[in-house]
This record gives structure tokens, sequence and C-alpha cells, in this order.
């Protein structure tokens, strides 16, 4: 499948695909359908957005199942899931001239997002209310950056317990074939990026 492409729109016809709505146990909040993100405005539009891969979906199936047997009190809530391509591009553009690029991927290698295998989440307690994870969703700043935790708490720009929360949504989500990166508490990409890229249908 390597180099394939499919518009947004089409998405419904394909089996590797799997609707949010279809996993049990997830709440969904996609913030780029609507303004509450850092370029402030709704991205997806018409746009339906509420999907990830199938392998991406079980991961995620995987990591709430954890969830409710260690942490019964807690529920995991989607910010992003599948990503087009189109709206990487936008995202890419409104960066331009900043530093603020290193939070995103270059559309010219593609969002893992893009793939459908790449999740942004959080936590949300038993009264539907987010857990503090010391920043905000799309808070592109350092005092997001799960490399600097360490340094984050010894400066105490970072609780224990805020720190404890974030541990637990990694460990909800690592322990269950996502991987972490450097940057960003709340985005996990599924399986092999390169991998992805090479092989996978990329949605536009």
């Amino acid at each position: 499948m390597g180099g394939l492409r499919l518009p947004c729109e089409a998405l419904a016809n394909q089996i590797d695909f799997r609707r949010l709505s279809d996993i049990a146990g997830i709440t969904v909040d996609l913030r780029y359908a609507g303004i509450d993100n850092f370029v402030g405005r709704d991205l997806y539009g018409d746009l339906d957005c509420a999907w990830l891969h199938r392998e991406a979906a079980a991961g995620l199936e995987d990591g709430v199942a954890w969830l409710r047997e260690k942490h019964p009190d807690l529920r995991l809530l989607v910010l992003d899931a599948l990503r087009p391509h189109r709206v990487q591009v936008q995202l890419w553009q409104h960066l331009e001239g900043t530093e603020l690029r290193q939070y995103l991927a270059d559309p010219a290698r593609g969002s893992i997002h893009s793939f459908g295998m790449a999740v942004d989440v959080t936590l949300l307690d038993a009264q539907g209310l987010e857990l503090d994870m010391g920043t905000g969703f799309d808070d592109l700043s350092v005092l997001s950056h799960p490399d600097m935790e360490d340094l984050h708490l010894a400066q105490g720009r970072l609780s224990p317990l805020q720190l404890a929360n974030r541990i637990i949504l990694r460990t909800a989500m690592t322990e269950h074939g996502f991987h972490g990166i450097h940057s960003e508490w709340w985005h996990f990409d599924f399986g092999d990026k390169e991998r992805v890229r090479q092989s996978y249908l990329r949605i536009e």
C-alpha cells in the first residue's frame, strides 16, 4: 500500500479504519473540530475525522482495559486521532517562520496522525474533568516535554501529582503498542513510524 493516498471524504469505505464511536470506554472531543487549539479555529469543518486505523484502535482498546483494571475511576479522552494531510499542511503553514514547528511533523514526511496511527489523549476523572497534567493540550512549551519532567519537578514547575497523572496516561498507552514523543505528553504513535509512512494508506 506504499504511496497510496485517499481523500478523507472516502474513508468510510475503508475496512482498515474504525470509527472512534466503535471503541468502548473512551470519550471523544476532537480539538481541531473546534477553536480550542493553538490555531484558534475549526480546521476540520465538514470533514469526519473521528477515525483510527484498526491497529491503533485495538491498542487503544487495550489501554482502556488496563485503565479499567488499574484505575477504574479514570477514562481516556481522545483529543485528536486521524488528522488529514491537508490539515497537517495548514498547521505547518500557521507556524511558518517560528521555532514552534518543532512540535509538528513536516508534511513533506507525513504526520503519523494522517495514517490514523497516532492519537492525542488525556485522562478524565470520575466527574468527567480532565486531570491536571501541568499544561493543557497544545501547550507548545518546554513544560509539555516528557523528557524534561525530572527537571521541571526539581524546579517546582511540575508537581508530583501532575507527574503522576502523566505517568498513568503514559503507562496506559506505552504498555499497549504506543510510543510517546519527547515534546508532547499527550501524543502517542502506534507501531513503527517509518513502516507506517512507507506502507500504510495516508488520508488526504
